[in-house]
This record gives C-alpha cells, structure tokens and sequence, in this order.
C-alpha cells in the first residue's frame, strides 16, 4: 500500500537527514583538527558518504521512494515516474532534511570548530567546493556525476537485484562516483546536501567560520538537476 505524499515527504526528510548527518559528519572527522579521523583523506570520505546514502535509504524507503535528492526527484517526475504533485513536498522536506542533519553535525563536533583555524575545511565540512574554480568546468563536473547517479538508478529499475539489497548497490553508485569523478567539486551531485547545509553554515554560529561562498552555490544545484534530466532522458529511449 502506498502511502500519502505526505508520509513519502517525512521519508524523504528522515533519509535526507541521515545522509547528511553521517555524510557531512564523515568529512568533519576528516577535516577538522583533533579528530580521531583527522587525516584520514579522500577514500575515507567517499565511502562514508557511500554508507551514508545507503542508510537514508534504509532508513526511509519504508516510507516512500527514498530520493534524498531533488535532481533524483525532477528526473523522475520528468519521465513520469514520479507524479508533479510529490516535486515540491519533496524537495521541501529534502532541504528541511539536509538543514537539521548539518545542525546536528555542528552539535557532534562543537569544540573541534574552535580547534580548527582552516576556514575552507569548516565550510567544506557543509557544503562542497572546487580544487580549481572554473565555473563551466565545475558546473560539467556536477552535471556528469549525477548523469551517472540517475542513469545507474534507473537502470537498477530494470535489474533483477532482491529489492533489499538496492541501497546498498546505490551506496557502491554513490562511491564509485567519488572515487572516479568526485575529486574536482567534491560531488554535491545533490542540490539538498550542498544548499540545505550551506544555509546552516550562514546561519549557525560556528567558531573559526568564513563566508559560505554563495557565489559558488548555484553550481552545485544547476549543475546536478541538469545532469539528472538528461540522464533520464537518454535511459528512456533506450531499448
């Protein structure tokens, strides 16, 4: 039995919040000083973000179809697969989700804020940001990442995988994403894991914080709607 959109967007809030809290938590116990992780690197942070993605799933497909993303939630309405009355309670309760799961990364690490002096590793723990800012490149960079996220997504559609085993195939696309074209924007990838905690970091009074280098956020949001679009696109004329 199907439940109401509004039950689906409690799900999406709960998924979004747990992909967020162990995903941005993960890049906090890498970046700031005086972790127990500090320095543990760039594969340490893509596969906590891969586990975290799977455990939103879990933790939420109960509830509803599990997107944790508003690029997953537009390319599915786009090819029919999921009705425009869900698009914005989705991606409301998405940024709702992703706003409090950055909160509550802020309470876990309270005193490593003051600890850290780097103010690009304080926001990077929130949101995303380019090795090499070049605006078209950076914006191709999230378009092609989540081309591949939604493409794979559909295409597990049509698989013949146990359905309890799908978060954890997305959680391996999630990965093999970072591991292979994550390294030049940090993979937003998601236009809820980047705004919804980058409106935290302007919001909350965080020890040590810079700006939340706003002149950089749309990249992260067009760039992955985009990119999810044109990856339902293609999967649906194939055969």
């Amino acid at each position: 039995m199907e439940h109401s959109i509004m039950v689906q967007a409690l799900g999406e809030l709960v998924g979004t919040f747990i992909l967020v809290l162990l995903g941005d938590g993960v890049v906090a116990g890498v970046s700031l000083a005086k972790t127990k992780a500090n320095g543990a690197g760039w594969v340490a942070i893509t596969l906590g973000w891969g586990f975290a993605v799977t455990l939103g799933v879990y933790t939420s497909a109960f509830m509803g179809p599990a997107h944790l993303n508003p690029a997953v939630t537009i390319a599915f309405a786009m090819i029919g697969k999921t009705p425009w009355a869900a698009v914005v309670p989705f991606i409301i309760a998405q940024m709702i989700g992703a706003f409090l799961g950055a909160v509550v990364v802020w309470i876990q690490y309270y005193p490593h804020w003051q600890a850290t002096k780097d103010q690009a590793a304080i926001l990077g723990t929130f949101a995303t940001g380019p090795a090499i800012r070049s605006p078209f490149a950076n914006l191709m960079s999230e378009l092609i990442g989540t081309f591949v996220l939604i493409f794979a997504l559909l295409a597990l559609t049509r698989g013949e995988l146990t359905a309890g085993l799908n978060p954890l195939v997305v959680g391996v696309v999630i990965t093999a994403i970072g591991l292979s074209l994550g390294g030049t924007t940090g993979y937003a990838i998601n236009p809820a894991r980047d705004l919804g905690p980058r409106i935290a970091h302007a919001v909350l009074p965080i020890a040590n914080k810079g700006d939340s280098d706003w002149s950089y956020s749309w990249i992260p949001v067009v760039g992955p709607i985009i990119g999810g679009i044109l990856g339902a696109l293609l999967f649906v004329v194939l055969p």
